[in-house]
C-alpha cells in the first residue's frame, strides 16, 4: 500500500485536479523575485514556500536534494559552510526560491565556464497538470541516461509542472580567485576575450561595461598568478571584486538602473556589433549582450539575432511598457515541439497560463 501523501502535497494535488476539471489556471510562485520575467500569468496563486527544506546533502558526493520552496540564500549558506557552491551563480533579484531558480533558468557570471542551471540539474520530482507526481533523473550523473527530461524544467517558467524536489550538482569553491580590470573599447574587449578563450587560462567570468573590462580568474593559486601576468591590468582588492560580481549578478550596477527596456541577447562571442546597437554590457566571453532600447527596436534586433543563430529576450519591458512575445518567436518546428511538451505535461493548461506565450 502506498504511503499517504504529505498534507501539503495532498492539498496541491486537489487544487490541480480541480483546476484541470474546471478549466481554471494556477499561478506557481515562490518568493516572486522573477515576477517581471515574461508575461503576466493568469490564475489563482499557489505559493510554493510552504514546501521548504533540504532533504539530503552529501558533500563528498557533490549533490544536494532540496524542496522547491526553499530559499535560495538558505541553500547557498549551507553549501558555503562546507566550502561548496552552485557553480552557475544564479541571480536572486529578491527572496528567490530554489524552484524559481530552476523555473527561470537564469545563470550568473560563471555560466560560460561552469555551465547553466540545466547542466547542474540531476533530477526533479514534480506534479503534472493531472495532479500526478512524476520523478525524473536521479542524484548522480550516471543516473542520467537517454533524454534527460528533468532538464526541460530549467527555463520552462513553471509551464510544464509544479516542481516539488530538485537534485543539484554542487562544486567546491575555487582555491584562489582574483579579478583584473583593464580599460579598453568594446571592440578590443571582444577581441581580447575571444583570444583568451582559446588559451588555457582559468577564466571564470568577464564583464565589459563603460569602457572597462573585468576578468575573473579562478583555480589553483599558481594558475591564477600566471594568468594575471599574461593578461595584465589592475588587480582588484578581494572586497571590491566580490562586490562587483555580486552587483553584476543581481543587476545593481549603474547600467541596469532606470526604466528603459532591457534586452538580453545570446549571440556568437565573435559578433562585434548587434545591428546598430553597439553600446551596452557584455558577459560570458562575448556571448551575452545586454542592451537598453525601446521595445519596438528591440523586437527588430531580436529578429536580426535569430537570423544569426542567436536568441533574444525582452528581460524587462520597463515601466508602463509590455512585450507581447518576451522570449522571442519560435520557428514552426520548435513551436510544435513546445506545444506537444505542454500537452504531455499539462494538457488542460493549468500552470502559469500565458506566462511564456499568449495562447498557452
Amino acid at each position: 500500500m502506498a504511503a499517504p501523501l504529505d498534507p501539503v502535497l495532498a492539498d496541491w494535488q486537489a487544487r490541480v485536479r480541480l483546476a484541470a476539471a474546471s478549466g481554471q489556471a494556477l499561478v506557481l510562485q515562490g518568493g516572486g523575485s522573477k515576477r517581471f520575467l515574461g508575461r503576466a500569468p493568469m490564475g489563482e496563486l499557489l505559493d510554493t514556500r510552504v514546501w521548504s527544506g533540504i532533504r539530503s546533502y552529501e558533500p563528498t558526493e557533490l549533490v544536494v536534494t532540496v524542496r522547491s520552496g526553499t530559499p535560495l540564500a538558505e541553500l547557498e549558506a549551507v553549501l558555503a559552510e562546507r566550502g561548496q557552491m552552485l557553480a552557475f551563480e544564479p541571480p536572486h533579484f529578491g527572496p528567490a526560491t530554489v524552484g524559481g531558480m530552476v523555473a527561470a533558468g537564469l545563470s550568473g557570471p560563471r555560466r560560460a565556464s561552469a555551465g547553466a542551471v540545466r547542466d547542474h540539474l540531476l533530477g526533479v520530482t514534480l506534479m503534472d497538470g493531472r495532479g500526478d507526481i512524476l520523478r525524473f533523473g536521479g542524484q548522480v550523473m550516471k543516473n542520467v541516461a537517454g533524454y534527460d527530461v528533468s532538464r526541460l524544467m530549467a527555463g520552462a517558467m513553471g509551464t510544464l509542472g509544479l516542481l516539488l524536489d530538485v537534485s543539484l550538482k554542487v562544486m567546491p569553491l575555487p582555491a584562489a580567485e582574483l579579478t583584473v580590470r583593464l580599460s579598453m573599447t568594446q571592440a578590443d574587449a571582444l577581441r581580447s576575450l575571444n583570444r583568451w578563450g582559446g588559451q588555457p587560462l582559468p577564466l571564470s567570468a568577464s564583464c565589459w561595461v563603460d569602457g572597462l573590462l573585468h576578468v575573473r580568474l579562478s583555480g589553483a593559486a599558481s594558475a591564477v598568478e600566471a594568468a594575471i601576468k599574461k593578461i595584465g591590468g589592475e588587480v582588484l582588492e578581494p572586497a571590491a571584486q566580490q562586490a562587483f560580481w555580486r552587483a553584476l549578478r543581481e543587476q545593481t550596477l549603474p547600467f541596469f538602473a532606470g526604466s528603459r527596456p532591457l534586452w538580453r541577447l545570446s549571440v556568437p562571442s565573435c559578433e562585434e556589433t548587434i545591428g546598430a546597437a553597439d553600446v551596452g554590457l557584455i558577459e560570458w566571453g562575448g556571448a551575452l549582450r545586454w542592451l537598453r532600447t525601446p521595445v519596438e527596436e528591440g523586437a527588430a534586433l531580436a529578429e536580426h539575432v535569430a537570423r544569426q543563430h542567436g536568441s533574444a529576450m525582452c528581460f524587462r519591458a520597463g515601466e508602463g511598457a509590455s512585450c507581447d512575445v518576451p522570449f522571442g518567436r519560435l520557428s514552426p518546428a520548435l513551436l510544435g515541439l513546445h506545444r506537444r511538451l505542454k500537452a504531455a505535461f499539462d494538457p488542460a493548461g493549468v500552470f502559469n497560463r500565458a506566462r511564456m506565450y499568449p495562447d498557452w
